[in-house]
């Protein structure tokens, strides 16, 4: 029934939008999956994991000279999971993605509030996600400046499960809702300045997490979480390089202390043609060395991190929270095979921050191939990756090598479609 408002709202929206300044459009994503090591090591006896998904979106936007709205419906369907004549979609997968208003407050400045994605810079700790077929999102409110070769955003969040009012006064606040760093209350500053060939930013940011008694249920405070660091992008000819430099500090979810969390990265990518791009990089992220109850473990919390440390998703793709961090040097190549077709080469030697247990570091090597190829009005992508586990990785994992697989891998084929419906100007 829900779903329905929605869509009779939306087409309600579309009659008035004829009439004025308005964009419609759409997206189909169908993507299909094998799994054989996707994420962890598949044992030997295991079955593969296949299957298909469709993500659908329908996006509306409106533009005048003092406002921006956009709404943004989304589903995620998985191929086979209603049975044939159900009246009711299982899986409740159908969601307002995006829903919000940019309201422009002149010099330079802005306020976008509602749900939105928020991204920044190489995506490492603020990202949206695109990857993932449902995506993330924030409900956030935000004061923009961006003027010249200078922008800041300052941001705020409150969350809680529901407006629980009673009479004239709130009855509880309190946020159920954990894992993935589900975060309760948050707070950031985000400043960035471009120059000629280089841009530089600062973040710092304040996630509180909400914590709760033995019992489950009543709440106890929050812990507060700070994030803190710099992106930086050098640009010039033929030559880019990137580096990221965070660090963590506060309390994670469980009221755990964090102290000397940090993530360090480097990449350098060369131009040596017009078919032929070339890349080098390292990051270190460290990881729990510290007593019990407190932890030294970084965690990049709300990035595209999908597009960091291989695309197995063997780390911080909600998993290796708390662990023994990482060390990932890669080396890529970017191959332009005609005017729609690329082919990406990228090969990743992984180790551990800290040591294991038996004092080994090693955990393997992981190679990505990903090809697209575009079309008019539609893009097909393949992927195929694979990944040579060390002693260390059986280790990491907990499954003994004797048992697991000797072939982890991962494979998918994802078509897309974005359509444009509509894009009309006031009368």
């Amino acid at each position: 029934m829900k779903k329905n408002y929605l869509w009779l709202g939306l087409s309600l929206l579309i009659v008035q939008f004829t009439y004025a300044q308005v964009t419609l459009d759409g997206e189909f994503r169908p993507r299909t999956e094998y799994r054989h090591g996707y994420g962890n090591l598949i044992p030997e006896d295991a079955d593969v994991g296949y299957g298909l998904s469709t993500r659908i979106r329908l996006n509306a936007g409106y533009k005048t000279e003092s406002y921006n709205f956009y709404l943004s419906f989304q589903d995620v369907l998985t191929w086979g999971e209603n049975r044939q004549l159900l009246p009711a979609d299982t899986n409740n997968s159908f969601s307002v993605f995006e829903a919000w208003a940019d309201i422009k407050l002149g010099s330079g400045w802005s306020t976008k509030i509602g749900r939105q994605t928020i991204d920044y810079d190489d995506q490492r700790i603020l990202g949206s996600v695109g990857w993932a077929q449902q995506a993330r999102n924030h409900d956030a409110a935000l004061i923009k400046y961006n003027k010249d070769n200078f922008m800041m955003d300052v941001a705020l969040a409150f969350n809680q499960d529901k407006a629980d009012l009673s009479g004239f006064s709130s009855v509880g606040t309190a946020y159920a809702t954990t894992g993935f760093f589900s975060y309760k209350t948050m707070q950031y500053v985000y400043l960035k300045n471009t120059w000629k060939d280089v841009s530089a930013s600062l973040l710092i940011l304040n996630n509180g997490f909400q914590n709760f008694e033995t019992d489950g249920t009543t709440p106890n405070g929050t812990s507060n979480l700070q994030t803190i660091g710099s992106h930086m992008n050098y640009k010039k000819d033929r030559f880019n390089i990137a580096a990221n430099a965070f660090l963590q500090t506060g309390e994670r979810q469980g009221i755990i202390d964090v102290k000397g969390a940090y993530l360090l990265g480097l990449d350098f990518n060369y131009k040596a043609s017009e078919k032929l791009g070339l890349g080098a990089g390292m990051e270190i992220i460290s990881g729990n060395d510290a007593d019990v109850g407190e932890t030294g473990a970084f965690f990049p919390l709300y990035g595209t991190n999908h597009k960091f440390n291989g695309l197995m998703d063997y780390f911080y793709v909600g998993n290796h929270a708390n662990s023994i961090g990482l060390l990932d040097v890669h080396v890529s190549a970017k191959l332009k095979l005609g005017d729609k077709a690329s082919l990406l080469v990228k090969v990743l030697n992984f180790s551990g921050e800290q040591e294991l247990p038996s004092g080994d570091k090693a955990l393997g090597t992981e190679i990505d191939l990903a090809f697209s190829q575009g079309f008019k009005g539609y893009s097909l992508s393949l992927g195929y990756s694979q990944l040579f586990a060390s002693d260390g990785m059986y280790e990491l994992k907990g499954i003994a090598k004797a048992e697991a697989d000797s072939m982890q891998n991962w494979a998918w084929a994802m078509l897309t479609i974005k359509p444009k419906f509509l894009n009309g100007t006031t009368n």
